[in-house]
């Protein structure tokens, strides 16, 4: 069987096991004895050694078979939960992902063996290296049977006659006169003929490849005669959560049903005699068995945690969601895009119409205005993804880090549930991580020190994420020493990077914007945490290239708070449309505060620069046709047009020659032509043709 047609779908739910796993095992650390917890564990690595044997990944399969067999122990209370057993898990999962890497690069998990991680789960499962339970009978490891995870059945000891009359699923499997005949065979000869059905979990991805297995696992022992739905449809993944089939075998059937269970993610399987109807009136009914139903026996079946659940009338109810490819909605994304310049030229077209015409247009273009907007705000939801797939991997990160740098310290998140842009999502992570590890690493003091001040021996640190406006905030603070601004300027003058005269008339805010600089550092010793000079600038200009902003708030003494701003979306934005010089540019509305009318007298210089003083604030301006290069459309005495722009607590005004209005715009790419011109960030098609290009507000500032 070809298995590649389910190599992204693998691929998707493997990380999802591995994220799982992380997340489990570190609250496994702190609650030990936790069974459902531990259970958890079980099932996630069981899935994973079942899902790598199918898409045969052999190396996948091993491990995960090591860490499936050493949570079996813990479960079965074998063994006890300690340390060492946590962090040979954890590498377990590191060389999982590293293999996961692998297969997403080249469909190839690759050579490595990770025999050291082995020997290592294999000694903890053999009791060498885990502390072995008071009352636990001596530790045996074997392969076969393999363990049922909880939500599988596990078949004891079947009784094959049931009350007479009761039927099964599979009392719908459709059979021809030459199926028919077999069957009629197969009974003469003493053959067991059985209905069998079997049911998926709902959680289950690999759906043909869990069915494929179990017809495998059944033609072991039988022949399977018919199915339902017909094995094309099965494999092409056409069924619900259920399929059946018709066997003919020597063997009972609780060796049938004990085969399909073998299968991981497989949710129950039942079971019975088939008799075919009318069988015994055979000779005297004149009509063909052309589509003969099946009157089945079903069976009762006992488990070892007790008698089977009831079960429930109708289907399973199933989560009803669905993976749709990134570049699937990037091409919606484009139409909407489209829709919205149409709306604009039909706007421009207007312009030019008589009165009398005008009105009907008028309210076509609100109803294609109507349409557009809604059309967008349904492509945006399908989009938007929560965070909790970025910052998920986080705690495991604070954990490392504890242990790496001899600190104690927790991690808090809330907020994971917040939306954003998948393309922001997929942003994000490393920005994020760095501010942690600085949090972890500059923020939060040595356990001796913060004892010396009275604070927990345990530092804090805090993610939380939630949204305002049309932004998304995430805050990463900590309970730490606060920056120091004084060691940070001296650092700066130290490096070159400023002049002791400017040092001596910047604020504290001036000074900590310091730390974005490219190659600074505070760190006395360079480590693998930290300490190169690499990260704060890497953090700006990532989260600038998502037109997004970084703030730094600090107390001495209290700890810092880092708060990054990001918009909703990157695609579509309301952005106020102004010409320079006779050129049409465009702002985004979230950046701007105020439009204001100065008069040239207005202007005053504060260190050779303009600024102006509005309502007790000042405020330095930034003529657009200098930074432009372009000759301005007014006279020196005309009054001034100041659009008011804001990043983080910075303002300035942006001097322009007119104002043209807001706009709905579609935010295009430049790519690489003018990448060298920070301030421009994108270009957009106005209604009648004509590029207008965007400015960025944050870079100007």
């Amino acid at each position: 069987m070809d298995v590649s047609q389910y190599l992204e779908i693998f691929l998707d739910e493997t990380k999802e096991h591995l994220q799982s796993l992380n997340t489990q095992i570190l609250n496994l650390e702190h609650s030990p004895e936790d069974t459902e917890t531990i259970n958890e564990i079980f099932r996630a690595a069981h899935s994973l050694k079942g899902m790598a044997g199918t898409m045969g990944y052999k190396r996948m399969q091993a491990l995960t078979h090591e860490m499936e067999s050493a949570f079996d122990g813990v479960r079965t209370g074998v063994l006890k939960v300690r340390s060492s057993m946590i962090d040979a898990i954890f590498q377990a999962i590191d060389a999982l992902e590293e293999y996961v890497g692998n297969i997403q690069e080249s469909a190839d998990e690759g050579t490595n063996e990770n025999i050291h991680i082995i020997k290592s789960l294999q000694d903890i499962i053999a009791g060498r290296d885990v502390e072995v339970a008071a009352a636990a009978p001596e530790v045996k490891v074997e392969t076969e049977p393999e363990p049922v995870a909880a939500g599988e059945t596990e078949v004891i000891e079947v009784t094959e006659t049931g009350s007479a009359g009761s039927k099964g699923a599979w009392q719908n499997v459709p059979l021809g006169e030459s199926e028919t005949a077999v069957l009629t065979i197969a009974k003469q000869q003493g053959k067991n003929v059985f209905g069998i059905t079997v049911e998926i979990q709902s959680s289950c991805l690999l759906k043909a490849a869990r069915a494929f297995l179990v017809f495998k696992a059944i033609e072991d022992i039988g022949e399977i005669i018919v199915s339902e739905p017909p094995t094309q449809d099965i494999e092409d993944e056409r069924f619900e959560q259920s399929f059946s089939m018709v066997v003919i075998t020597e063997y009972p059937l609780y060796r049938v049903i004990e085969a399909a269970e073998s299968v991981s993610e497989i949710e129950r399987v039942t079971g019975g005699d088939l008799v075919l109807e009318g069988m015994a009136a055979e000779e005297d009914s004149s009509e063909t068995p052309a589509a003969e139903s099946l009157m089945v026996i079903e069976d009762s079946q006992e488990t070892q945690g007790g008698p089977q659940p009831e079960k429930k009338s109708g289907r399973p109810v199933i989560n009803r969601t669905v993976r749709v490819d990134i570049e699937k909605l990037d091409v919606l994304m484009n139409l909407v895009s489209e829709l919205i310049i149409a709306k604009n030229s039909l706007v421009s077209a207007t312009s030019s119409e008589e009165s009398t015409t005008r009105s009907g247009v008028n309210e076509q273009i609100e109803y294609l205005e109507s349409v557009t907007t809604n059309l967008h705000e349904s492509v945006m939801k399908v989009r938007m993804v929560p965070i909790e797939s970025v910052v998920n991997k986080f705690p495991r990160m604070i954990r490392d880090l504890s242990k790496k740098m001899n600190k104690k310290m927790e991690l808090y998140m809330s907020g994971e549930e917040t939306e954003l842009d998948r393309t922001v999502v997929d942003e994000i992570g490393d920005p994020l991580m760095h501010l942690l590890r600085n949090a972890a690493d500059h923020g939060l003091e040595d356990t001796s020190e913060r004892i010396r001040q009275g604070k927990p021996e345990s530092g804090s640190i805090f993610l939380d994420a939630y949204q305002e406006g049309n932004n998304v905030v995430i805050e990463v603070r900590d309970d730490g020493a606060g920056i120091n601004v004084d060691m940070v300027k001296k650092q700066a003058i130290k490096k070159g990077i400023i002049t002791f005269e400017q040092g001596e008339n910047m604020t504290d805010n001036d000074v900590i914007d310091l730390l974005f600089h490219a190659g600074f550092s505070t760190a006395a010793v360079v480590s693998d945490v930290s300490g190169r000079g690499v990260g704060l600038d890497v953090v700006r200009s990532k989260i600038e290239a998502l037109s997004g902003e970084v703030e730094v708030r600090t107390t001495k003494g209290e700890g810092s708070t880092w708060i990054v701003r990001l918009p909703l979306t990157l695609a579509i934005i309301q952005a106020l449309m102004v010409t320079v010089g006779g050129e049409k540019y465009a702002l985004s509305l979230g950046s701007i505060q105020t439009i204001e009318d100065i008069k040239p007298e207005n202007i005053k210089y504060v260190q050779a620069k303009e600024v102006i003083n509005l309502r007790g604030t000042v405020i330095p301006i930034i003529r657009m046709n200098e930074i432009l290069d372009i000759e301005s459309m007014k006279e020196p005495n005309d009054d001034m047009i100041v659009v008011i722009v804001k990043k983080a607590e910075k303002l300035a005004g942006l001097v322009v020659d007119e104002l043209m209005g807001q706009q709905e715009i579609v935010i295009k790419s430049l790519g690489k032509y003018i990448s060298k011109c920070r301030f421009i960030s994108g270009a957009t098609i106005l209604g009648d043709g004509e590029v207008a290009l965007i400015l960025d507000a944050n870079v100007l500032i």
